[in-house]
């Protein structure tokens, strides 16, 4: 049921503080006390990742602590540098198969729509940190050629908002772009994937609630979140402010190793989740992405670890651990691995 959803930010406030994010690993050193807010080291990686972090999720990471979870997300290490087999600059295939007018269709039934190239935060194990998306600012102008191509196939039901992260869109682009969906025929659900919520919750004003709330199709929200310090007040006044929308608030989290491999974490996890409106909906196993395995967790690790949780948690608040296979006609769960 939809309620008020008067948002607690200014409409546009956000459009500042986004353009005034961290990019500098000495700066992001120095606010933290950390090494005196010189880099031991900078991987070559920075030059085709570069660091980008809002202010707002800085806030919450724990000065002095270089083992921080949250700096662990967004710290470019040497690591980063080391070749590992197996670990590709295309881990889920997309290069392979790209996008058609911005539209990609792994699943059936379901259109992931790339609005655009633009993150607020560059989180350092994203699956797309290789992509030529990273180049785009927007694809604004592809978007007629998208809702024609997802109009002319009914068997699309469910249009995802993707990129990058849609939500660093203006909402007189974006809300107009979700409206035209909604207005489709054979579209009965829209989804918005978005860590904006989450790293920028000053992006949840009234015209981005306006707009969802009044959507003809039901929307989810999908935010990505992995440790519990992510969420503090302004992200829980977000929250439910997209919550009052009737929107349906759902959760994915990325299994990493020394951020949130263990019980304790991501059982605190789900439940600052619910708390916060959220129920929680997947733990992804890391994608193979070149760069990112200083932060895989092996899957006989992982195998236990969803044990723990199922034991602890009521099932609603247990993720389904899931992994992507390129090819594959659905993400594949736990009990499905070889």
């Amino acid at each position: 049921m939809k309620r008020k959803h008067e948002a607690p930010w200014s409409t546009g406030a956000w459009r500042k503080q986004l353009a005034d994010v961290i990019t500098d690993v000495g700066e992001l050193l120095q606010i933290l006390e950390l090494q005196g807010g010189t880099p031991t080291g900078i991987p070559s990686a920075l030059r085709r990742f570069p660091l980008r972090v809002p202010r707002a999720f800085v806030d919450r990471m724990r000065r002095g602590d270089p083992a921080d979870p949250l700096l662990r997300q967004v710290l470019p290490i040497l690591e980063e540098d080391r070749k590992v087999p197996g670990f590709t600059t295309d881990p889920v295939g997309e290069l392979v198969s790209p996008p058609r007018d911005a539209v990609l269709q792994k699943y059936r039934g379901r259109a992931l729509l790339m609005v655009t190239g633009t993150c607020a935060v560059h989180c350092r194990y994203c699956f797309r940190r290789h992509s030529p998306c990273a180049d785009r600012e927007t694809v604004a102008r592809v978007f007629d050629a998208a809702i024609r191509r997802i109009a002319a196939d009914p068997t699309i039901a469910e249009v995802i908002l993707s990129g990058g992260d849609p939500l660093t869109l203006p909402d007189t682009e974006l809300g107009v772009l979700a409206m035209r969906l909604a207005a489709l025929p054979n579209v009965r659900r829209l989804r918005i994937h978005s860590r904006m919520p989450i790293v920028l919750p000053q992006r949840v004003d009234t015209r981005l609630t306006t707009w969802i709330g009044g959507l003809e199709v039901p929307a989810i929200v999908v935010v990505h979140v992995n440790h519990a310090n992510e969420i503090d007040d302004d992200v829980r006044r977000a929250l439910a402010a997209l919550a009052a929308t009737g929107a349906i608030l759902l959760n994915q989290a990325v299994l990493l190793r020394g951020v949130n491999d263990t019980a304790d974490v991501l059982s605190n996890l789900s439940q600052s989740l619910f708390d916060a409106d959220v129920l929680p909906y997947y733990l992804h196993m890391l994608d193979a992405v070149e760069g990112a395995a200083h932060f895989r967790v092996p899957d006989e690790a992982a195998k236990n670890l969803y044990g723990e949780l199922t034991a602890r948690l009521p099932g609603y608040l247990v993720p389904k651990l899931v992994r992507e296979v390129p090819g594959a006609p659905a993400k594949i769960g736990v009990d499905l691995w070889s």
